[in-house]
């Protein structure tokens, strides 16, 4: 039995809010369960350097927790600078939204997805990830109102869901209690119905390939039910 008492294969309840910031271009507030991040997108004109007149675009992601985002405080990044986590995580963000991303089609701009967690249970780098798609295809679709864009650079949603082995089981969709106590734990990233990047690893117990695949099975699952709450968010 899982501690929520969900099913093997059932997701947490997700929830997509859009426009929820007045400023940025592009906003969600994503809720997995109880964990809730807060994603914006921001249109820069400018592009780094090393793609300065090269004709393509850039799609970026800076990740944070707030302070009280988990059980006990934690010490805000911003005065002692960030974590090797932190930069992991936002790496990862920004690999997963630009594999769906045509960076002919977006011009010579850059997006900047920030992603802020402001409550922690589990699954914030894939919540972060499935609402960062959600807040760049806001900001994309003000680029295509407004002419800036021709064609929609953004190929298929991007979505990422944990799946791993608890008690012995594979399940998906692992919360804080499960993840902290997993023997394996994996996140999925995909992208039409493809692959995009997957981070997997024994956490004191080994797996088979048995194992791997129904993960995979149950991965495919989560991001399907994914990718038809971001589409809603975005029609």
């Amino acid at each position: 039995m899982r501690p929520s008492g969900r099913q093997t294969n059932e997701m947490r309840e997700i929830s997509i809010e859009t426009d929820v910031t007045m400023h940025a271009e592009g906003s969600c507030l994503i809720k997995c369960g109880n964990t809730h991040v807060l994603c914006t997108a921001t249109i820069d004109a400018r592009v780094p350097p090393f793609l300065k007149n090269s004709g393509l675009g850039w799609v970026t992601a800076e990740y944070g927790m707030l302070p009280r985002a988990t059980n006990t405080r934690m010490r805000r990044e911003a005065k002692n600078g960030q974590s090797g986590r932190t930069q992991e995580i936002q790496r990862l963000i920004g690999r997963s939204l630009r594999a769906g991303v045509d960076r002919v089609a977006l011009g010579e701009r850059q997006i900047v997805v920030d992603c802020d967690v402001i409550q922690a249970d589990g699954g914030t780098r894939c919540a972060s990830i499935t609402g960062g798609w959600v807040a760049l295809k806001l900001a994309v679709q003000k680029l295509m109102k407004a002419g800036d864009v021709i064609s929609d650079p953004l190929v298929d949603p991007v979505a990422a869901i944990s799946c791993g082995i608890y008690a012995g089981q594979e399940v998906l969709d692992l919360d804080y209690p499960e993840d902290s106590e997993a023997g394996v734990d994996g996140n999925f990233v995909m992208t039409g119905g493809k692959l995009v990047e997957v981070q997997m690893s024994a956490e004191g117990s080994t797996y088979s390939r048995a194992q791997m695949d129904a993960l995979l099975d149950l991965a495919e699952k989560g991001v399907s039910e994914l990718k038809v709450a971001q589409l809603a968010a975005v029609s």
